[in-house]
């Protein structure tokens, strides 16, 4: 039993030995501490056990040149603020969307392997609020004719986003609202044109006033 317990006593000073080596600094053996003094504690800062203080830069990406500037600055205002010149009518706009949309959107603009851009409601319905499943087209849900042209030449085709020229872009947007009834065959848009354009669900929104605080229109 003695031998025993002289074993058990080693061991546990090997454990006990180990735990000083983890601790000490690194290649080195910790054989005492020296506590820090309130001076010193004033003084120093220290980093706690596993934060890692991140660099000044981290030497991603590059700055922009001011024709990518340029190209991306694309903000359309609802009032039709920032359109550029240029035209497109339906028929134009017809072409191109059999070439450039009908995959993901369908043939009619009925929807595909992405959204439907074109469908109607009864009376002017308008379930969004109470339910989530209804299908939110350019004619049923949209508030703004300009938003057409905003997303289309900002971000389609999915494949090449801002590809399409100006004149495309208001033949493309000519298109879907003729398709949803809202412009006629014959009709040709421009960034006059355009704004003055009525969508149904106009009123179902009111533009975003708020100050910084809670209140609200």
């Amino acid at each position: 039993m003695t031998r025993a317990r002289a074993r058990a006593g080693r061991a546990a000073l090997g454990i006990l030995g180990a735990g000083l080596l983890l601790v000490g600094p690194t290649g080195s053996a910790c054989h005492h501490t020296t506590l820090p003094t309130a001076a010193s504690s004033r003084t120093r800062t220290t980093t706690p056990i596993g934060v890692i203080e991140p660099p000044e830069r981290f030497g991603l990406g590059r700055i922009p040149s001011e024709e990518e500037i340029t190209a991306w600055d694309l903000d359309i205002r609802p009032d039709g603020q920032g359109l550029p010149d240029g035209s497109g009518s339906v028929e134009e706009g017809r072409r191109l969307y059999a070439s450039r949309c009908a995959r993901c959107h369908g043939t009619e603009g009925e929807g595909g392997p992405f959204d439907a851009l074109v469908g109607h409601l009864p009376d002017g319905a308008f379930p969004f609020a109470l339910d989530p499943r209804a299908r939110r087209t350019i004619g049923t849900y949209w508030p703004w004719a300009t938003t057409i042209f905003d997303y289309t030449r900002r971000a389609m085709p999915l494949d090449r986003p801002g590809s399409l020229d100006d004149d495309e872009v208001y033949a493309l947007t000519a298109y879907l609202l003729h398709r949803n009834g809202l412009l006629p065959a014959d009709a040709t848009l421009d960034r006059d044109r355009l704004p003055r354009i009525v969508m149904p669900a106009r009123d179902r929104f009111v533009p975003d006033d708020r100050k910084g605080g809670p209140e609200f229109r």
